[in-house]
């Protein structure tokens, strides 16, 4: 005898336990459904209040209709949505001029389900090219490595282990926490693929020294023959510099550096996720890699790790780029970096602060408590300011600056300079509650996991 299923009132819907264990029996009203979904996020973290994270989290009305519009369409079926597809191919052409490509060669690139998969791409390309370089001249193709600095992200991480690549990570040093040419020798031979170096890094926001390398790489290739490419990871300054400080040379005008990847979702204004990846040419990007597929419709060529994905973010991009223009995106960057240097002097004006990112490029707070605080530290300053709803980032320092804590704040174009101040204020309370009344000290055990986490700062 089948058991009859409970039947479900209009009023009870709301007050129906959710399962934890199994796919739930019956389903419910829309606005029920509504009402759970909604009250199950009344504890998460406001993410206007987040500034732990890169990621953009305010969408003008028309953006935000842009997206409903696009948001059922599979990013990856050309034959149906060649418009988006006319979009991509565009924007690849413009942000190949925006990071000063070279004039007279085909752009080639794509939209990517953030900078992670673009990472993966341009590393891939990289590992391809160099294996069939060393097997066309009849030596040992079975030992990649690849150079970055220990400030990288945790994709480059992943790339190397999902792709057997050795990884080569210069460790960083107290009071220096970006690649330079330094010890490049000790890492850098014939088996390198590429050698990683970041615009805008998420531990202080600063530049790697991509000038110095450059000629390190260069000097290298006089004195062995052998021609190292660069790769730029510019998830988080690959939209400030061109608008901010279009002299400063750190993209394709250097010839070694043969890719480039970025988020949309971060400073490129989209939500997430969506990230970019541009090659210097279309020759950079191996035809290997590259899969030809006719059953959505009519053949179309498809290069990225991910197959079917949804295509709101690329409209919602060139909504973005057609709306502001270099002028808007200056002017936005602008005023952000205005409000991160007004809560930076706010800090360091306390005295409870030193700043770790001399060189503000990117609007990126990064700061480590003075040294005469002793009874508290940065996890617990980042603890008691979440009482007031904000979130900012607490790490320890990659190898071999662990002994290095550090409070870093994302400023992000929705926060105005009133906004920035009043986080200001804010972390200074905490830290003045703090001093007086004792800290409650993340243990040293905590660090080796917090510096983990902190390789994975990214968002």
């Amino acid at each position: 005898m089948n058991t009859p299923v409970e039947k479900i009132t209009p009023y009870d819907e709301f007050n129906y336990p959710v399962p934890e264990d199994e796919f739930p029996k019956q389903g419910m009203s829309a606005r029920a459904a509504e009402a759970l979904v909604i009250s199950d996020e009344w504890t998460d973290t406001n993410p206007m209040l987040n500034m732990s994270s890169f990621v953009t989290t305010y969408g003008e009305p028309e953006a935000v209709e842009t997206a409903k519009r696009n948001m059922y369409k599979n990013y990856i079926d050309h034959d149906m949505y060649p418009q988006l597809f006319a979009m991509e191919t565009r924007m690849v052409r413009w942000l190949h001029q925006l990071w000063n490509g070279p004039k007279g060669v085909e752009p080639y690139g794509t939209a990517t389900v953030g900078s992670s998969e673009a990472c993966m791409l341009a590393g891939l390309a990289h590992k391809w090219n160099w294996r069939q370089a060393r097997e066309k001249a009849g030596k040992d193709a079975t030992r990649p490595n690849m150079v970055t600095g220990g400030n990288v992200q945790i994709v480059w991480k992943k790339f190397l282990r999902y792709f057997d690549v050795e990884p080569r990570i210069v460790p960083l040093k107290p009071g220096n926490y970006r690649l330079t040419a330094e010890h490049l020798e000790q890492y850098v031979d014939e088996n390198t693929i590429a050698v990683v170096a970041i615009a805008g890094q998420t531990f202080t926001g600063e530049d790697d020294d991509i000038q110095g390398i450059h000629d390190w790489l260069d000097t290298y290739e006089k004195r062995t023959g052998i021609s190292i490419p660069m790769h730029i990871d510019g998830a988080s300054g690959g939209f400030v510099n061109p608008f901010l400080y279009p002299e400063y040379e750190w993209d394709f005008r250097f010839p070694r550096v043969l890719s480039i990847n970025a988020s949309g979702h971060k400073y490129g204004l989209t939500p997430p996720g969506l990230g970019w990846v541009i090659f210097r040419e279309r020759k950079v990007f191996n035809e290997d890699l590259v899969f030809y597929v006719n059953y959505l419709g009519g053949e179309m060529p498809t290069a990225t790790l991910n197959f079917s994905r949804n295509g709101f973010q690329i409209a919602v991009q060139y909504y973005q780029f057609l709306r502001l223009g270099f002028d808007g995106y200056k002017r936005i960057m602008q005023h952000t970096l205005d409000n991160a240097i007004a809560l930076r002097e706010t800090l360091l004006k306390s005295g409870y602060f030193t700043v770790m990112n001399e060189t503000q490029r990117i609007p990126v707070v990064a700061v480590t408590l003075a040294k005469r605080i002793k009874n508290f530290n940065e996890f617990d300053v980042s603890n008691k300011v979440r009482e007031k709803g904000w979130v900012l980032s607490a790490y320890s320092m990659p190898p071999d600056a662990e002994e290095v804590m550090s409070l870093r704040v994302v400023i992000r174009p929705h926060i105005n300079h009133n906004v920035a101040q009043l986080l200001g204020r804010d972390i200074i309370s905490a830290c003045k509650y703090l001093e007086e009344r004792g800290g409650n000290a993340t243990p040293p055990k905590l660090h080796a996991h917090a510096k983990e986490k902190s390789s994975q700062a990214k968002c």
